[in-house]
C-alpha cells in the first residue's frame, strides 16, 4: 500500500519540527510556505545578501533560529518543498495554492496547518497615519532589511511583544522614545507564579524591561491611548495616565495588543471551533494529538492557540509523530509523553501571560466615533454603531453583511477583535455570544485569471 500524501501547511517552527518527525519514518512529505525560507516570522530569514549576524537578529533565541534554519535546508532535498507558495482555499480534501502567478491543486491525505499567529490590533485614533506599523510588522522591518520603522519611535500596545521588539530596535541603536502599556503593573504582579512556571523566559522578559530602564527609555504601565496625530504622517502621540495627559513627538509607531491565531485556513478546513476565554478568540478544538474535529487534519503551534515558539516546536513534532502512527509507523510514546509535560509546563506560563497583559477589550467602548474601525472599507466606529442599533445586529456575520466590516483584503485580521467586542458592548452580550467572522476564500489576495483581448 502507498504511504498517503502529507501536507504541511506553513515552515515555521511548528511546520518544520512536524516536517522533520514525519520525514525521520521515511514518509512523503509536502511543505507550503508563503516565505521564500523557512523559519516562520518568529525566525524569520534575511535575504541572501544580508550581513547582520544571527545573533543581533535574533538576540537570545538565535541558536533556536539557527537550528531551524539548518533543518529545514538539511530536509528541503528530501521533501517537496514549495516555498514562496500561498495556501489559499482547502476544500474537498484538497489545496488550493498559488506560486509565481500560477494556481495549483494539492489533494492530501493528512494536513498539518500550521499557520502561525498574527497581530491583534485595536483601533486608536489615528492609527491609520503613515509611520503607525503593528508590532510585528516592525520587528519583521528589522529581521528581514535592518530598517527602523522611524527616527523616533514609540513602542504602544500590550503584550510580551511590546518590550521584545522595543529592546531590538534599541539593541540595534534606534531611538526608541517610550514603550508604552496599557495594562496596569499590577496585572503583571499578579501573575508572577504563573510566569514562574519558566524561569528562563521570566527572567528575559524582567531583563528586557530592565535593560530598556537602564538606557533610558522611558517604560510606563497602565496608559490610555488618545490620539495619534499628523499631517500626512505621524508626528505625536497623546495618551493618558494616572489622570495626566502626556504628549510625545515621535515619527513611528510600533502599536499592537497580544497576538491572535491565523484561523483561516482551519476554518475552511471544516475544523468545529471553541472560544477561549483567557485570550479572547476562537480557536479550533484539537484532541491530544493536535488533530481536529475532522479527520486527518491537524493544527498545531499558534494558529491552534497562542503558546510561543518553543511550544510550537513541541506541537509540530507532536503532530508529526501521531500522524507516523496513524500511518503504521511504530508509535514513540516515551517521545511523546516527554513532549506533554513539556507542553504542560508551557501552558501554565501561558496563562500567566494571559493574566500579565490581558486583552484590554474595554478600549473598545472608549473609542472616538470618528476613528476607523475597519481601515479596508474605511468603516468608523460611529457608523457601525449606528448600523447595529438601526438593523438590531447581535451576531458577527450579520455586523459583516451590515456594515462591510471584514470585507475588505484582510478579511477581519485587523478589525474582527475590535468589531467583535464593539458588536457585544452595544448588543449587551458576551463577546462569546456574537460568534466570529466565517472565512472565505482566498483567504488572502490573489489575482484573477487574465487574458489579453485579441
Amino acid at each position: 500500500m502507498a504511504d498517503p500524501t502529507i501536507a504541511v501547511i506553513g515552515a515555521g517552527p511548528a511546520g518544520i519540527r512536524a516536517t522533520e518527525a514525519l520525514a525521520q519514518h521515511r514518509l512523503p512529505v509536502i511543505v507550503i510556505d508563503e516565505a521564500p525560507k523557512g523559519g516562520g516570522q518568529i525566525y524569520r530569514q534575511p535575504p541572501d545578501a544580508f550581513r547582520r549576524s544571527p545573533s543581533l537578529r535574533y538576540g537570545f533565541e538565535a541558536n533556536k533560529a539557527r537550528a531551524l534554519h539548518t533543518t529545514i535546508e538539511r530536509l528541503a532535498s528530501a521533501i517537496d518543498y514549495r516555498p514562496s507558495t500561498l495556501a489559499w482555499n482547502v476544500w474537498d480534501r484538497q489545496l488550493d495554492t498559488l506560486r509565481a502567478g500560477k494556481t495549483e491543486k494539492v489533494p492530501f491525505d493528512f494536513l498539518v496547518i500550521a499557520t502561525g499567529a498574527t497581530d491583534r490590533v485595536l483601533p486608536v485614533p489615528g492609527w491609520t497615519l503613515p509611520g503607525v506599523y503593528t508590532l510585528g510588522g516592525a520587528q519583521i522591518a528589522l529581521k528581514y532589511q535592518g530598517c527602523a520603522i522611524g527616527h523616533h519611535t514609540v513602542f504602544l500596545g500590550t503584550g510580551p511583544l511590546l518590550y521584545l521588539v522595543a529592546y531590538q530596535y534599541a539593541k540595534a541603536g534606534a531611538t526608541v522614545k517610550a514603550v508604552l502599556d496599557v495594562n496596569a503593573a499590577a496585572a503583571k504582579r499578579r501573575a508572577l507564579p504563573a510566569l514562574a512556571w519558566s524561569p528562563s523566559m521570566l527572567a528575559k522578559g524582567l531583563y528586557y524591561r530592565a535593560w530598556l530602564g537602564a538606557h533610558g527609555v522611558v517604560v510606563e504601565d497602565g496608559v490610555t491611548p488618545i490620539v495619534i496625530h499628523g499631517n500626512g504622517g505621524v508626528s505625536e502621540l497623546t495618551y493618558r495616565r494616572a489622570g495626566v495627559e502626556t504628549t510625545l513627538r515621535c515619527d513611528a509607531i510600533g502599536l499592537g495588543f497580544g497576538l491572535k491565531a491565523e484561523t483561516q485556513l482551519a476554518d475552511l478546513a471544516g475544523c468545529r471551533f471553541r472560544f477561549d476565554r483567557e485570550s479572547r478568540q476562537w480557536l479550533p478544538e484539537r484532541n491530544a494529538d493536535g488533530e481536529s474535529t475532522i479527520s486527518g487534519v491537524y493544527v498545531a503551534g499558534d494558529g491552534a492557540g497562542i503558546g510561543g515558539a518553543d511550544a510550537a516546536e513541541l506541537w509540530g513534532e507532536r503532530v508529526g509523530l501521531a500522524i507516523a502512527a496513524r500511518c503504521g509507523r511504530p508509535r514513540d510514546t516515551t517521545r511523546i509523553a516527554t513532549i506533554d509535560r513539556q507542553l504542560a509546563r508551557l501552558a501554565h506560563l501561558r496563562e500567566g501571560l494571559e493574566r500579565a497583559f490581558p486583552f484590554p477589550s474595554q478600549h473598545v467602548s472608549t473609542i472616538r466615533a470618528d476613528t476607523i474601525l475597519c481601515r479596508c472599507e474605511s468603516i468608523r466606529i460611529g457608523d457601525a454603531m449606528a448600523a447595529i442599533r438601526v438593523f438590531d445586529v447581535i451576531e458577527m456575520n450579520r455586523m459583516k453583511a451590515v456594515t462591510r466590516v471584514g470585507m475588505g483584503r484582510c478579511q477581519g485580521r485587523m478589525c474582527s477583535a475590535a468589531a467583535a467586542e464593539l458588536l457585544a458592548t452595544e448588543s449587551r452580550q458576551d463577546v462569546a455570544a456574537v460568534g466570529r467572522l466565517r472565512a472565505q476564500p482566498p483567504v488572502k489576495p490573489i489575482p484573477l485569471p487574465w487574458s489579453s483581448p485579441r
